[in-house]
């Protein structure tokens, strides 16, 4: 009887589907975002989500704050990309010298997600945040996220503004 060395693997494969907008604001919500330069950051973050193995569906911003929808890739934890995507992007922020005093992301962000059929509506939504905040504050807006998704807050924590 012959018995064969050779194992055969059966490789198991990770079949994912997340996709997540992500809201987050300037310290203290202050417009330092400016025009001038808001194209370079918006390119710089593309790279660093890029780079991390997600994909970049939609990204925009108003001075006061920035919306990031991505394919999330699984291997790399919400809260990690957050932190480096907010982290690098505030050093090379400074580093450019964009703005006179030192720029900050505020603590915290916000993560929502969706399903496949919802991915078109959420980048035009992205995509069309100048005019969005014509008519919808900043505040109200990620309030208005919020509620949608069910999720508890304490107004007293929402992004806070300058004291």
């Amino acid at each position: 009887m012959f018995i064969s060395s050779k194992i055969i693997r059966i490789m198991s494969n990770t079949y994912t589907q997340l996709y997540v907008q992500f809201v987050f604001a300037v310290k203290y919500r202050r417009a330092m975002i400016h025009n001038v330069w808001e194209e370079q950051l918006r390119r710089y973050i593309t790279g660093i989500v890029q780079n991390h193995k997600h994909k970049m569906l939609a990204i925009n911003n108003m001075p006061d704050h920035l919306h990031l929808f991505v394919g999330l890739n699984p291997s790399q934890s919400i809260s990690d990309l957050m932190r480096i995507v907010k982290s690098d992007s505030s050093e090379w922020i400074n580093a450019n010298q964009f703005t006179a005093t030192g720029f900050n992301w505020q603590e915290g962000y916000g993560a929502f997600s969706y399903s496949q059929s919802h991915i078109v509506n959420v980048i035009d939504y992205i995509d069309q945040q100048k005019e969005h905040h014509q008519k919808v504050s900043f505040k109200d807006e990620y309030k208005s996220l919020l509620e949608k998704f069910g999720i508890e807050y304490d107004e007293r924590y929402i992004f806070k503004d300058l004291v």
